[in-house]
């Protein structure tokens, strides 16, 4: 089970958020199968991978198990949990902390469509419930 992402923690690069990515989706992999997974569309290298996955290890973002002569990986934090700590860090660095101009700085350059409108206004709603 994975444990609670701790916003104190230490931050994933770009680059370690992508191996992140296909471990939530799918794990335990080994080395080779996260390589299979992002190594053709980022131009990565099994070496490369290794060294995100060991620099993911060191953040204890991401647990071993030996598997023969292999590691298998899978994510220690869960992805809505760190996406929740980022967004949180997001919000307090740009907009002090609090959301509404956030929203207002995505509507007045367009970047909120009418469905997310829809569904911006659906989860207020639900939120005063």
């Amino acid at each position: 089970m994975a444990k609670r992402y701790n916003a104190a923690g230490e931050r994933i690069s770009e680059a370690e958020y992508a191996v992140m990515e296909t471990l939530w989706e799918r794990h335990p992999l080994s080395a080779s199968e996260v390589c299979d997974r992002v190594c053709k569309t980022r131009d990565w290298t099994m070496p490369t991978v290794k060294t995100l996955l060991s620099r993911l290890v060191a953040k204890e973002a991401v647990g071993t198990e030996p598997q023969g002569r292999k590691f298998l990986y899978r994510p220690l934090i869960e992805r809505s949990d760190y996406v929740g700590g980022e967004s949180r860090r997001l919000v307090d660095r740009l907009f002090g902390g609090r959301a509404a101009p956030l929203f207002a700085q995505l509507a007045e350059s367009e970047g909120l469509s009418d469905t997310d409108l829809e569904e911006i206004e659906a989860l207020l709603r639900e939120m005063r419930k």
